[in-house]
């Protein structure tokens, strides 16, 4: 059995990451990382976009895009964000894609997308260069969404529906809701 991988709990380690990629890595890997942390797609998902799905016949960036999930095969629509906007502003800059229909994260040795086991040895790198000490893998980027909206108080319920789970508990152990959170608001709700 495969161990979980976690989310990047530590916003200062996020944004080491994203700075290492901006200015020391590929634009593909800079832009791979901050979708994947704001889209909170899954992998395969995220591997999937073209760069029609985000940018119009103007090469200006959509403020929206909707996929058929593959695990699911429901259609989910996901907002561009500001980040994942500037994003993708920067990388067109730096990139040389005429095509529309050129995947994102485009393999530097074929026209087909990079796979997720590259993705997973890349973010094993990018983390612990970075001093990520939990667990990273592909999961980790939509698991930092996660974590980060529930830290912001969004609903339980909301990201459960953002991530498509059947039930609350998959979205809580998914979030890396942990025991010592748990006890500690125990010890603070005393009616």
């Amino acid at each position: 059995m495969s161990r979980a991988v976690e989310p990047i709990r530590d916003p200062k380690k996020i944004a080491v990451i994203r700075s290492m990629l901006k200015t020391e890595g590929h634009p593909r890997d800079y832009l791979l990382f901050v979708l994947g942390i704001n889209f909170a797609l899954r992998i395969s998902d995220l591997l999937a976009l073209k760069l029609g799905d985000v940018i119009d016949e103007q090469y200006l960036v959509k403020p929206s895009f909707t996929i058929r999930e593959k695990k699911t095969r429901k259609q989910r629509k996901t907002v561009i964000n500001k980040p994942a906007r500037e994003a993708l502003e920067w990388f067109l800059k730096q990139a040389d894609y005429p095509e529309r229909d050129t995947y994102l994260f485009k393999s530097l040795r074929s026209s087909k997308p990079v796979d997720s086991v590259q993705v997973w040895r890349l973010l094993k790198a990018w983390c612990k260069k970075a001093g990520v000490n939990e667990d990273c893998g592909t999961h980790t980027l939509r698991k930092t969404w996660g974590y980060h909206a529930r830290k912001k108080g969004v609903p339980l319920e909301l990201i459960q529906a953002k991530f498509g789970h059947s039930s609350p508990a998959i979205t809580r152990r998914y979030i890396g809701i942990t025991a010592d959170e748990i006890a500690a608001v125990e010890d603070e709700v005393c009616l």
